[in-house]
């Protein structure tokens, strides 16, 4: 892997942290819209990152998340619940985006920030493996 590809990588698992960041002030100002957006915009960087070791991307959200299963998640390599918590995070921001009224208590935005959190350090640690 060329040191131009290995900074790359490492400025997506830069921009999921900043935006897990930008999450957090939301969660704390009670923007649970904002904080569901970010979170997921957060997964994506990372799953991007690490799709990109093996030279994958997509152009459409749906194709990153088809593409994160099939090469990581049946392969054992990602876990199968945090497959799953990605997929939910993209119907959720979704429902967030698009839906005039969604509800999110801020109980469920602590869990979908946990497992946020837990996605993007699992795949970031991946991510930097593949770098060497």
């Amino acid at each position: 892997m060329t040191e131009e590809k290995k900074q790359d990588l490492r400025q997506r698992l830069h921009r999921a942290q900043e935006t897990l960041t930008e999450a957090r002030t939301l969660k704390e100002a009670g923007l649970y819209i904002g904080t569901v957006n970010r979170l997921y915009y957060a997964c994506f960087y990372a799953a991007s990152a690490l799709l990109e070791t093996r030279g994958l991307t997509s152009s459409k959200h749906s194709g990153i998340i088809a593409l994160l299963h099939q090469h990581f998640v049946k392969a054992g390599i990602v876990a199968d619940e945090q497959g799953k918590f990605y997929r939910y995070l993209f119907d959720t921001r979704q429902r967030g985006d698009y839906n005039d009224y969604p509800v999110f208590t801020a109980e469920g935005i602590e869990e979908m920030f946990k497992s946020a959190t837990e996605f993007i350090d699992a795949l970031s640690l991946l991510t930097e493996k593949q770098m060497g």
